[in-house]
């Protein structure tokens, strides 16, 4: 009918369709992944030249997620450049294969990174677009159960394909999965409709802090999460530390994807519980939860002395993870309004990934001057604090 409203897609449909992205993509980042610090000592570099590449990366990726963020709440048509995004970060990582020197890793994780930024804020709106506020929780621990069982196939993928065709053998495979990844966003993805709402104009029996947080549309609320969020970020360095230490114990490198097999395992199978979890309980209890899980993960990984506790305790990293990502991103949408999301979502990328950036140069700088001890013990540190902070925050419907 003419002059009829564009559907909404179906919310299954494009859930899947976003969780079968994720699936592939993850399965081809995964593959490098957990490769990338034997790779790395083969071309002669170590732990500080792994802090610059992730730390820059990061940071490319910070300032791409800002960006993206803002314009999300502005964009008629989000899904071209979710689908960029993918497309980009899977081209360029069979080009790890020709490598001859660090830096060259840096240029392709620079291009990776920036990928993955600019399509973050984007996608996740969209996925808040295709179901009901009460969703959100299940909704995004669908998709990261998706996610993370693409980083269980990814390391089980590179470890059968190492022993055949070696490192550089398991970066050109990557481009498989990465090419699947993109083909069912490109299809399978429908476009959402944005939802926005009108102004609204200060209340005067507010304070000026309501005020201010009314014509900004983003909430004391939200702010109070990301200081925490922030904070718990600059001790959450790259897992490639974990790997590196992993290493240093004793574990062989050829079985460094058996370690992203491990966490990965009981992060796939926590994610969507935790997300149905976080729509009927609090939120931010969870993740606190999820926070002090991290910190003695990272409190064993500074004492470890031997290969069983740290195949152990990778196993219950998972667990964080599934109690912090999908929940913390339901946390950061439910406390803002729907025609700011996309904002509050940049806002919250970039905060943990400037901190991140500082957090694996700082971790670099203390594993090379004071031992690998020392820069665990201060991550767990931050995420007790961390911890705390989420947990004293009140919660409020914007």
């Amino acid at each position: 009918m003419v002059g009829a409203s564009t559907p909404q897609p179906s919310p299954a449909r494009n859930l899947y369709s976003f969780g079968l992205t994720s699936f592939f993509n993850d399965t081809a980042t995964e593959m490098a992944y957990w490769v990338l610090p034997a790779f790395l000592v083969s071309l002669g570099a170590g732990p500080a030249q792994l802090g610059v590449i992730e730390g820059i990366a990061e940071s490319v990726a910070s300032f791409a997620k800002l960006f993206s963020g803002y314009l999300t709440d502005r964009m008629q048509r989000r899904k071209p450049v979710v689908v960029g995004g993918y497309f980009v970060a899977n081209a360029v990582k069979p080009l790890l294969a020709i490598t001859t020197s660090w830096w060259h890793i840096l240029l392709i994780r620079f291009a990776d990174r920036l990928a993955k930024g600019v399509r973050g804020a984007p996608r996740d709106v969209m996925v808040a677009e295709s179901v009901g506020k009460e969703r959100l929780g299940s909704a995004y621990g669908l998709i990261q159960s998706m996610d993370s069982a693409g980083a269980i196939a990814g390391p089980l993928a590179a470890l059968g394909l190492l022993a055949t065709f070696g490192i550089r053998g398991v970066f050109w495979a990557a481009a498989v999965p990465g090419a699947l990844s993109v083909l069912v966003a490109a299809f399978g993805i429908r476009e959402t409709k944005p939802q926005t709402s009108g102004p609204r104009l200060p209340d005067p029996r507010k304070s000026t802090a309501a005020a201010v947080a009314t014509r900004t549309g983003l909430p004391g609320t939200f702010y109070l999460v990301l200081a925490a969020v922030t904070l718990f970020s600059l001790g959450n360095s790259s897992d490639m530390f974990l790997v590196m230490r992993a290493q240093s114990i004793g574990i062989a490198p050829r079985l460094a994807p058996l370690l992203g097999l491990v966490f990965n395992i009981t992060y796939t199978l926590g994610s969507w519980p935790a997300g149905w979890f976080s729509d009927h309980f609090s939120r931010r209890w969870m993740a606190s939860v999820g926070y002090l899980i991290f910190a003695g993960v990272y409190f064993v990984f500074g004492r470890a002395r031997s290969a069983v506790a740290i195949w152990i305790t990778m196993a219950v990293y998972g667990i964080y993870y599934a109690l912090t990502q999908p929940v913390l991103k339901a946390l950061v949408v439910g406390c803002v309004r729907q025609d700011v999301r996309g904002r509050a979502l940049g806002i919250y990328f970039f905060a943990t990934s400037v901190a991140a950036l500082g957090a694996s140069l700082i971790t670099g700088q203390l594993w090379k001057h004071f031992g690998p001890s020392v820069p665990f013990f201060v991550s767990a540190g931050f995420a007790v604090v961390s911890a705390m902070m989420l947990a004293v925050t009140p919660m409020r419907e914007p």
